[in-house]
């Protein structure tokens, strides 16, 4: 293998060949790297590094067999005599290391071939040939802080931990906190973060653990698995994040939660960070709120006509409780937020007690919960009632002391939304007698109460169609087995919601979709209506199975059914469907 200096930069395409020639990279990062290179102009090598695809070990392997050049790696007692031969400042910050001065040659490692102008300025800087060795960015680095900076380069690497970078000692704190502070580190966090909102997560989650780290995006509610820092790295990329969410960099035992707000590309990002310790370092995630791009529209959240219709007509009345209820991350917030979108006008005022304020509405008054200085829910609501607001929202129904101040605040002419974590409509009257509230209050003051999920969309570029077998009519016949009158039924009765030989969607992925086969979220839903028959279950403390039956034969659609609309039209697919749906109990089955 020979070593000469380079004059042609390498070409992108080739190196990602090499790499999947080797199996160090797939299409789908291929793809990825491509994307981030349209966007910002990087070279491919250092993207790859940034973003964890590949250790520095495969890049340089890769350079080396595009290039026809020979390896460099650090020896243990090596020296380097002709370093001073070149500027300090210009070594450090190049990352070039001399390693060989020969009659008429001087040996040069450089960490990447792809940079032509340093390449010029190296030969022009020698009155001899020079020879291009490849090596890697971080032992270039530890060779040129031995020369220049040893007693950082002696450093005892006991002080960190078998995960990958813990500091032991206090007095390592400052050291910690310049590793941070360091280019590597600071392009690692953003690469980190612009994809997390490139890609469309909600969530980013970083975990530590004996042997390796982990980067996973919550991206359409799904986790998925992303490369992850270095372990070498992962402490530092910590220490980075508590920078810049002003927490304390020292403390590890302990949870902290901060919030950093960004603008990337233009938008205001807003990230809420909850950092907690865990058996081997500290684990990460980031809740990424991106204001642009919430669609606060009913109908692109994805409701169906027909109970948006209802829905719609309960909104507009002047008194009230509406609930929207279902799990963490299945969209209430964002529901709650187009609803007051809707109802805002000159002539009413709105006021909010949220934790947290998630997006700012313009026109409405929004407060934020401080346990800490004792501004509960129910402490907001008791001095904005004095405030004469004409539609209240709270973020959460969380104890009897905040059920008992809405349910009065809708008895005396307010409009009241709120939510609560219950898994269907109906549960949500024996909620709220479990805390407390007495049946009669309940019946009276709440007047609708939408239950809802999020399921994912099939990507339209390249989802495809499917006659299911046997066994999905099985599995639906199984669990989707009542009908709108409450009436469970028998696979050929004329009103059972899939007939034999329909024609289904299911997701294949594409690169419009980044391989997934879904793209965005869409709500799925049931709206019930308390009226006089619901009312009198609520009073006689009916179960919720019994008042779910009784919604039912009042016109009520179920989560499921709505769901299988969805299904049927090729929106979503049947798996996810069940993926989002406790059908069993939703469904009114004992």
């Amino acid at each position: 293998m020979t070593s000469t200096v380079l004059t042609v930069p390498v070409s992108h395409k080739s190196l990602c060949q090499i790499l999947l020639d080797l199996s160090k990279v797939s299409r789908a990062d291929v793809d990825r790297v491509n994307q981030v290179h349209k966007q910002n102009g990087q070279r491919i090598g250092r993207i790859l590094i940034d973003l964890g695809i590949i250790p520095e070990e495969d890049l340089r392997l890769a350079f080396s067999k595009l290039y026809d050049l020979s390896i460099w790696e650090k020896e243990e007692g090596e020296t380097y005599p002709i370093v001073d031969f070149y500027p300090e400042n210009f070594l450090m910050t190049n990352k070039v290391l001399p390693v060989r001065l020969h009659d008429d040659a001087v040996d040069i490692v450089v960490s990447d071939p792809q940079d032509g102008t340093l390449l010029e300025v190296l030969q022009a800087a020698s009155d001899r040939d020079v020879n291009i060795f490849l090596g890697c960015e971080k032992e270039i680095t530890q060779a040129l802080e031995e020369i220049f900076e040893p007693e950082k380069a002696n450093e005892d690497e006991s002080e960190y931990d078998s995960a990958g970078g813990g500091i032991g000692l206090e007095d390592d704190i400052e050291h910690l906190r310049d590793m941070a502070s360091e280019a590597p580190v600071i392009r690692l966090v953003s690469n980190i973060l612009t994809t997390a909102i490139e890609m469309g997560a909600s969530d980013v989650h970083m975990e530590i653990f004996e042997k390796k780290t982990s980067l996973r995006y919550r991206i359409d509610g799904v986790l998925r698995e992303f490369p992850p820092p270095p372990a070498e790295l992962y402490a530092a990329v910590i220490s980075r994040i508590k920078i810049m969410g002003k927490l304390n960099i020292a403390e590890k035992r302990l949870p902290q939660d901060g919030r950093i707000i960004l603008k990337i590309a233009g938008k205001e990002i807003d990230l809420r960070v909850s950092i907690i310790p865990m058996n081997y370092g500290e684990g990460v995630v980031l809740r990424i709120l991106d204001r642009s791009s919430i669609a606060l529209d009913l109908e692109r959240l994805g409701f169906s006509e027909e109970p948006l219709k209802k829905f719609r007509e309960i909104i507009a009345r002047s008194n009230g409780i509406i609930l929207v209820t279902g799990p963490t991350g299945s969209g209430k917030t964002t529901t709650l937020y187009a609803v007051l979108k809707e109802r805002i006008s000159p002539d009413i005022k709105v006021i909010t007690v949220e934790d947290p304020i998630e997006y700012s509405l313009e026109g409405v008054n929004q407060i934020q919960v401080n346990p800490q200085i004792n501004l509960t829910f129910a402490n907001g609501l008791r001095s904005i009632l004095r405030h004469d607001p004409d539609v209240i929202l709270i973020g959460e129904i969380r104890d009897k002391e905040t059920a008992d101040i809405a349910i009065q605040s809708a008895l005396t002419g307010h409009l009241v939304f709120s939510t609560l974590h219950t898994n269907d409509s109906a549960s949500a009257f024996t909620r709220l007698m479990d805390m407390g509230i007495e049946d009669y209050l309940v019946s009276s003051s709440v007047i609708g109460v939408m239950a809802q999920r999020l399921v994912r969309r099939l990507c339209f570029h390249c989802r495809e169609e499917y006659t299911p077998g046997e066994d999905v009519f099985d599995r639906i016949y199984g669990q989707f087995a009542v009908s709108n009158d409450g009436v469970a039924l028998d696979k050929d009765d004329s009103r059972y919601i899939l007939k034999e030989g329909a024609t289904l969607f299911r997701a294949k992925g594409c690169p419009e979709c980044g391989f997934a086969g879904f793209k965005s979220r869409m709500c799925i839903s049931e709206f019930l209506i308390v009226d006089t028959s619901i009312r009198e279950l609520i009073n006689s403390h009916s179960d919720s199975n019994t008042i779910f039956r009784a919604a039912l034969k009042n016109g009520t659609k179920a989560l499921w059914q709505d769901g299988m609309g969805k299904v049927l039209e090729g929106s979503t697919t049947i798996d996810e469907l069940f993926r989002v749906t406790d059908t069993n109990e939703e469904a009114g089955m004992e």
